[in-house]
């Protein structure tokens, strides 16, 4: 079984109006994943909603210590893009868990995104991958530890 852990991120945006007031939503991945015909079993926990940018050093503990004490040994991250990498990091060393962060530049609930996509790589990835800590966005999948968010680009790349 698989462990899809939320934390929040533009993923799960909800915006009003035209001056781009949001609030982090309600986790899209079931959505996502129903849509998509997604057969595999997993679990949902939800457990934040932040904007990456504000996920600090007692969130990123908490992520780890859901991680560790998960019983399963995959885990899908969904994750702000802007602090992904510094929250990777810290969850490198735990053994016998593959654990894969992804997002996305514009919320799920948008015509155009790069959430489902994002989330099929990630998917893939998890099953695939050996343990570790892996990002997975833009097509590519980089092990945690060699990657940045390149803003001016709108892409990750490896350092």
């Amino acid at each position: 079984m698989l462990l899809v852990l939320t934390t929040g991120g533009t993923i799960d945006k909800v915006y009003f109006d035209a001056s781009s007031e949001y609030e982090v939503g309600e986790p899209t991945v079931p959505h996502v994943f129903r849509e998509s015909g997604v057969t595999l079993e997993w679990r949902l926990l939800p457990l934040l909603r932040k904007d990456s940018l504000e996920i600090d050093a007692a969130d990123r503990a908490a992520i780890r210590r859901a991680c560790e004490e998960a019983a399963e040994t995959r885990i899908l991250v969904t994750h702000g893009t802007d602090t992904m990498s510094e929250t990777a990091d810290a969850l490198t060393g735990i053994p016998g868990k593959t654990i894969v962060l992804t997002g996305a530049l514009a919320p799920a609930r948008f015509r155009v995104t790069d959430a489902i996509f994002n989330l099929g790589l990630a998917l893939g990835a998890v099953q695939s991958l050996p343990p570790g800590v892996f990002l997975a966005m833009n097509g590519t999948v980089f092990p945690a530890g060699t990657v940045r968010k390149n803003r001016e680009a709108g892409r990750f790349e490896s350092i």
